[in-house]
Order: C-alpha cells, then sequence, then structure tokens
C-alpha cells in the first residue's frame, strides 16, 4: 500500500461556534462546507489552509474531556508549518491566545512553540 498524503485531520468541539471561530479566525482557515446532521445532533464543518482540505471540525452532544495534556493516548498535537515561528506566536498573543514560550527542535534546529485550541486540543507552529 501506498499512502499519498493525509486527507483530513477530524476534531470533536465542545462549542462547535467557538472552535470554528478559532480556527477561521485565529488560525486562518476557510470554510470550505458547513452540514448540520440532525440525525446525529451534530455539526460538520470542513476547512482549509491555503485552498486545501485539512480539517474536518465536529460538534456532538456532550463529548467526554480530553484526558490529559499532550500526553494523552492517540492524536498528540497538530503541527502547523509558519515562515516564522516567533512572528506567529506574537500574532497569536495579540489575539489573546495563551501560547508556551519558543523551543528549538534539538533534531533539526528549527523553531517551535505550542499552544491549544478552544477545548484544549495541542496545537504546534514549526519553522519552514
Amino acid at each position: 500500500m501506498k499512502l499519498n498524503r493525509v486527507h483530513h485531520i477530524a476534531v470533536i468541539a465542545t462549542d462547535y461556534e467557538r472552535s470554528k471561530a478559532f480556527y477561521l479566525d485565529v488560525l486562518g482557515c476557510t470554510l470550505l462546507s458547513e452540514v448540520y446532521r440532525s440525525e446525529r445532533d451534530s455539526w460538520m464543518g470542513d476547512l482549509a489552509l491555503n485552498g486545501e482540505y485539512l480539517i474536518e471540525l465536529f460538534s456532538f452532544p456532550s463529548p467526554p474531556p480530553r484526558p490529559t495534556g499532550p500526553e494523552a493516548t492517540g492524536l498528540r498535537h497538530l503541527a502547523f508549518e509558519v515562515d516564522s515561528v516567533a512572528e506567529a506566536r506574537e500574532e497569536l498573543l495579540r489575539k489573546g491566545v495563551p501560547c508556551e514560550e519558543l523551543r528549538t527542535d534539538p533534531h533539526t534546529g528549527k523553531a517551535m512553540m505550542f499552544f491549544t485550541d478552544p477545548d484544549g486540543q495541542p496545537l504546534e507552529l514549526y519553522e519552514a
């Protein structure tokens, strides 16, 4: 089997509108489509980054919270590439998003840092 690329990443939000605003207004994603699935009492939004489909954002009634910080079983974090981690971090801080301090990846020497979405999903910025 040959995998071509990651098709999408699914994220479940406790407050769909709040998380949608975060991914659109703070991170700069665009909404490709959105549908309410009444049989599941669930919203599903398809989000793109720079025109490429990337995230399926879901709501479900009463989803369980993430059990722990990034070291939980399953998806550890989503990482986004940026030209300058320092500049992107400053922009997030101006938008009221708490951010960890800048780090340097010891394996590549590249700048990186972590922050979270409204539900505590760990997100990373990684320098190109």
